[in-house]
């Protein structure tokens, strides 16, 4: 008869202390920090990043309700009225009531809007670029990549 082999205990390893600088979250807060900084040094200074993000959006897709402006920049329908006001009252976008459904609100650009958008793209590019600078081509590609296999 075999004798019973003892399990190895080789692979295992004792649980490693939790070292905040090492966790995802964080690391990402720093990122995003970092990001933001670079976004308020080279964009105009009157300008949020969501209120960016919807007239990028806006010009890049044409007229949308409200509610889905807000799901495609990833913005709550709270916080989305508050942006879509604040562009409206600086006269770069405008509401109308949708004619499919009058309990909707469509958004477009304004032709100011529209001029804002083509001013500002080439910062906005520009912003991205520094902010992944730190990065080869091949690594800001994987990068990409895997932040969007998170999301």
């Amino acid at each position: 008869m075999a004798a019973a082999v003892e399990p190895s205990h080789d692979n295992e390893t004792e649980p490693q202390p939790y070292r905040l600088d090492e966790q995802i979250g964080f690391i990402l807060r720093q990122v995003v920090q970092r990001h933001a900084a670079i976004f308020a040094s080279g964009m105009d200074q009157a300008l949020t990043a969501p209120q960016w993000a919807a007239l990028a959006k806006l010009a890049e897709c044409g007229p949308l309700s409200q509610n889905q402006l807000g799901r495609l920049i990833v913005t709550d329908a709270a916080t989305i009225k508050g942006v879509v006001d604040r562009l409206s009252a600086r006269v770069l976008t405008r509401t109308s009531p949708d004619p499919d459904d009058r309990r909707r609100y469509v958004v477009e650009l304004t032709p100011i809007g529209l001029e804002t958008v083509a001013r500002l793209s080439p910062h906005a590019s520009a912003i991205t670029a520094e902010t992944l600078a730190p990065l080869d081509a091949a690594e800001r590609t994987r990068l990409l990549a895997l932040l969007r296999k998170l999301c």
